[in-house]
């Protein structure tokens, strides 16, 4: 019992330490703005429902202005998306759209539902982005934009 205490009372302080994070942003999702503010990454969906962030200017310029650290979650957040078989080509759609938004290219990619397999693994790191998971998520509070995460904003900012 003393053992899985300590665990939690450390999990707690490295959470407490550990920057803030947001899932899910897309001009497609309503997201609270004081998630958002509160945040140090969002990580955003560039084809949410088929449509580009790179197609909505002042959404792009707004994101941009919050001087945050921005990553690619994933291309049109499909359910377990990257853990089917994509090409290159599937992923560079992503990338570019991101790119056309933000004026960059993302350093930082994190998988929807935390699903990705080995050979996606390979393929994102090929583009130069560092593949976050199942470790980072559980040592970093990351919220979700509608508050629609496995434990409510709420939650989150607590523990």
């Amino acid at each position: 019992m003393l053992v899985i205490l300590s665990i939690i009372l450390f999990l707690f302080l490295l959470r407490l330490a550990n920057s803030r994070e947001i899932d899910d942003v897309s001009p497609g999702i309503y997201c609270e703005k004081e998630y958002l503010e509160k945040s140090d990454t969002l990580w955003v969906i560039p084809k949410f429902e088929n449509n580009s962030i790179a197609d909505n200017v002042e959404w792009c310029n707004s994101i941009l202005e919050l001087n945050k650290t921005i990553g690619l979650h994933g291309v049109y957040h499909n359910y377990r998306e990257f853990d089917m078989k994509i090409d290159d080509a599937y992923l560079k759609n992503g990338i570019r759209d991101f790119e056309k938004c933000f004026g960059y290219k993302p350093k930082e990619f994190k998988a929807p539902q935390l699903s990705i397999n080995g050979n996606n693994v390979n393929l994102v790191e090929t583009e130069g982005m560092k593949v976050r998971g199942w470790m980072h998520q559980i040592t970093h509070k990351v919220y979700h934009c509608s508050n629609t995460g496995l434990f409510s904003n709420r939650f989150i900012d607590w523990f």
